[in-house]
């Protein structure tokens, strides 16, 4: 059953150095306050999985808590580059980084098959690209029923997986809304799930086209509100879009980056709004 505890708390206790972590969302939902706690907890060495690496991921990267990048697209999204991710690649800054590159199918096929306890998932994709030959994770098979050849991928079960929701009750029942993407199997897929949300409520009211994610599949919940922010999450704040232009310019210069680790990580318990 989900415990209901204080963000620090719950990312001491379930991150720890060098696991595999996971924090989806797309667009909507980001779980940025997060990924900012592992930041200023000081956590080395991660495997950071995520569809759409953008700015939480920049920022853990140039923050050197990361070591490998399981991905299948990264930028600034209407913006243009990650910079701390582009020097981590191209100059080793802060540390090296490895990366492991998939298509968005295959990473969410990849989230089914661990959410389902299968060891791979199969799929028509990759064809004609060169992956397949630098990836250890995308094999191909071989249907048993119409000897087609299809793309397969190793499942992805993650030591931590983190997202963002609207709600959650206090049994730690959570329910969220809105472009929903690969939340849901990323917390079944993983061996522990933090959620962190706008409120906690006293019980789930109904939501139309609402996921509910039952307090027995989440490790722990976190009251956070704003939690997503730059990214939006539907029902309770927009999208700060000048944050996303800002961070091209912060990114861009080593100096300028280290200074807005010392004022907006480190140097308060949470990023301003």
């Amino acid at each position: 059953m989900a415990r209901i505890l204080q963000l620090d708390t719950a990312v001491a206790e379930l991150v720890n150095d060098g696991d595999t972590v996971a924090m989806e969302g797309f667009t909507h939902l980001i779980p940025m306050t997060a990924g900012h706690e592992i930041i200023r907890a000081g956590r080395r060495n991660l495997t950071l999985c995520r569809m759409t690496p953008d700015l939480i991921y920049d920022q853990l990267i140039g923050a050197g808590c990361a070591r490998k990048l399981v991905f299948s697209w990264g930028g600034n999204p209407g913006v243009g580059s990650l910079h701390r991710f582009r020097d981590a690649i191209q100059n080793s800054w802060p540390v090296p980084l490895e990366i492991e590159e998939h298509s968005h199918a295959g990473m969410a096929n990849r989230y089914v098959a661990g959410a389902s306890g299968l060891p791979f998932a199969v799929l028509r994709g990759y064809a004609g690209t060169d992956l397949p030959a630098h990836t250890d994770t995308i094999s191909t098979v071989r249907c048993p029923f119409t000897g087609e050849e299809l793309a397969a991928v190793a499942a992805l079960n993650p030591d931590v997986g983190v997202i963002h929701a609207q709600r959650a009750d206090r049994a730690g029942n959570v329910q969220f809304w809105g472009i929903t993407g690969v939340q849901k199997e990323t917390v079944l897929a993983s061996a522990r799930s933090l959620v962190t949300v706008e409120e906690l409520v006293d019980e789930l009211p109904a939501q139309p086209g609402a996921v509910v994610l039952p307090s027995w599949a989440v490790t722990a919940v976190a009251e956070v509100p704003g939690g997503s922010h730059p990214s939006y999450a539907q029902g309770y704040s927009e999208r700060d879009n000048t944050y996303y232009q800002d961070w091209d310019a912060i990114s861009r210069d080593r100096e300028r980056f280290r200074q807005w680790l010392d004022t907006e990580i480190h140097g308060s318990e949470r990023s301003p709004r």
